[in-house]
């Protein structure tokens, strides 16, 4: 992390820049000390990855949708950083049963408000294609986090998880080209900040794998992780189809139930 930190730009305040998390593949985030800016910092071989999310976050601004504004980019021989404002508020999965109850239809505002965005304006990709090509890759490489499959699916092998989404894979391709939107690719709720005090919605952040995409790639991570809040499942399917209702259309339960197995084997 120390060589992470000289890419950080000089601030005022007694302990400087503060280290929030270390996030995957070795980068590091830190906040400034007034809590108005966060710096996203990556070693050399993660450069790439770390400029598309900057791209993606700053054309999302200019859509007029809430996020965090990218206010610096700064390269060395050890890696890259990235500075944004700070969006101020809660992230989503803070939240109590019935406070997030209360905040979910401005989430479900926001959502629309994302996928309503001209698909085709959108310069950046999330297709199934590389998603699928992306699971073959890390579960080739051995590299699937088990913690991240549902609970049913942890202990069955990688492989054979992968199987099971393959004969499918056509029809949930022709599925994406009727109907993609643009996602925020990693749409649970601690990328989702609101301001519980007025109940409103402040912005999405970690906007890294933000592309087109089925829509159900973003919806089938913001009720499962909603469901870590709301385990009556009486109460998350009675949130669910009012979220349907205010989003203004039916959620399609099999490409969901895809779109959640697939996405934990695209990470590693």
């Amino acid at each position: 992390m120390s060589a992470l930190r000289a890419l950080l730009p000089p601030v005022t305040g007694e302990d400087g820049w503060m280290p929030v998390t270390d996030g995957e593949s070795g980068a590091a985030v830190f906040r400034s000390p007034d809590g108005s800016r966060y710096a996203k910092c990556v070693p050399a071989r993660d450069t790439a990855a770390l400029e598309g999310e900057r791209d993606r976050a700053a054309w999302l601004h200019d859509q007029g949708v809430p996020g965090p504004r990218v206010l610096d980019w700064r390269t060395g021989a050890d890696g890259a950083c990235l500075l944004t404002s700070a969006v101020a508020g809660v992230p989503a999965d803070r939240l109590g049963p019935d406070a997030l109850a209360a905040v979910w239809a401005p989430i479900a505002d926001a959502v629309r408000l994302l996928h309503a965005l001209p698909v085709q304006a959108c310069p950046f990709s999330r297709d199934l294609a590389s998603m699928f090509a992306a699971a073959r890759d890390v579960v080739a490489r051995g590299a699937v986090t088990d913690d991240f499959l549902p609970v049913e699916q942890q202990g069955t092998p990688p492989e054979e998880l992968l199987a099971r989404l393959a004969p499918g894979l056509d029809h949930r391709l022709a599925q994406e080209a009727a109907s993609a939107v643009v996602c925020h690719g990693d749409l649970c709720l601690p990328n989702i900040v609101v301001d519980p005090g007025s109940g409103r919605f402040a912005g999405f952040i970690d906007l890294g794998r933000l592309g087109r995409a089925d829509p159900h790639a973003d919806l089938s991570l913001l009720f499962a992780t909603a469901r870590e809040t709301w385990p009556d499942e009486d109460r998350a399917r009675a949130a669910e189809q009012a979220f349907a209702d205010r989003y203004g259309a039916p959620v399609d339960r099999a490409r969901e139930r895809f779109y959640l197995h697939l996405d934990p084997l695209t990470w590693g």
